[in-house]
């Protein structure tokens, strides 16, 4: 398992980055470095979170991006001017939104898995799930809810003035102010997680070292006493039938025997 997982991360980490862009966003670099740094991680898709402005084909409910102008697209805080640059070129109906950071990662086991999707959770991505494929591909999806969608032309006519661009302006930056203190919230939670995992194994290893060191030192005092026991059998058995302990007599051929000193009373 942890070969076949180690081949598949190489295989889509040597792939080209199909997205727009091409590359990583430079404010989620950090992030996508360190997951995959580790070996039960890597990242297969991602964005830092981003302000965008769509014109979709007049009268059209067909809201995917693919099938959209892109006006104006920005991974950083814009300004009023440039939605309003935008929405200039705007033929059909526009629509500003904005995209909180999204990521997903291939995992190891359920258990690597579980402890991302926590650390997820808990840096304020409430809307983070997991996947398990039919083949056992298990992929966790880092989300947030903090989005923003509002419609801003029909047919190519403005339905609001400029004085609520700039409002919504003013929301869209604020919404990616947070998005960026959530994904450094993140970042610093994943580590701390990862440093406690790599402590806890450490910690077990070091337990399981210490109980076989243990185990095997015991053995080897009931070795040496069971080999002393059998020495001691073995003297025993060597020793004639009178012999007694030292601590209760001993023989001395100078004593006289019992019918000698009788004989001194007849």
């Amino acid at each position: 398992m942890n070969k076949t997982f180690s081949r598949i991360k190489t295989q889509s980490l040597n792939r080209l980055d199909l997205s727009k862009k091409g590359s990583v966003d430079e404010d989620i670099e950090h992030v996508v470095s360190l997951l995959n740094s580790c070996e039960q991680f890597f990242t297969t898709s991602s964005c830092s979170g981003r302000i965008i402005l769509i014109d979709k084909a007049a009268g059209s409910s067909d809201a995917h991006k693919q099938n959209c102008v892109w006006l104006f697209v920005s991974h950083q805080k814009c300004t009023c001017d440039d939605l309003m640059s935008g929405l200039s070129r705007s033929c059909g109906d526009a629509v500003l939104k904005f995209e909180p950071f999204i990521l997903h990662v291939q995992c190891r086991r359920l258990e690597d898995a579980q402890l991302l999707h926590s650390v997820a959770v808990n840096s304020g991505f409430r809307n983070s799930g997991l996947t398990v494929g039919k083949t056992g591909k298990i992929v966790s999806a880092v989300r947030s809810t903090h989005g923003l969608e509002v419609p801003l032309s029909c047919h190519g006519k403005l339905l609001v003035d400029e004085d609520y661009i700039q409002f919504l302006t003013q929301i869209a930056n604020q919404k990616m102010e947070e998005n960026l203190r959530r994904v450094q919230r993140f970042f610093q939670n994943l580590q701390s997680a990862m440093s406690a995992e790599r402590q806890h194994i450490s910690d077990t290893l070091g337990t399981q070292e210490h109980q076989d060191s243990q185990h095997t030192h015991k053995k080897g005092r009931r070795g040496e006493q069971g080999t002393n026991k059998q020495n001691e059998i073995n003297v025993n058995k060597r020793r004639p039938q009178h012999e007694t302990d030292s601590c209760h007599g001993y023989e001395d051929s100078s004593l006289p025997e019992l019918d000698d000193c009788l004989d001194l009373f007849t």
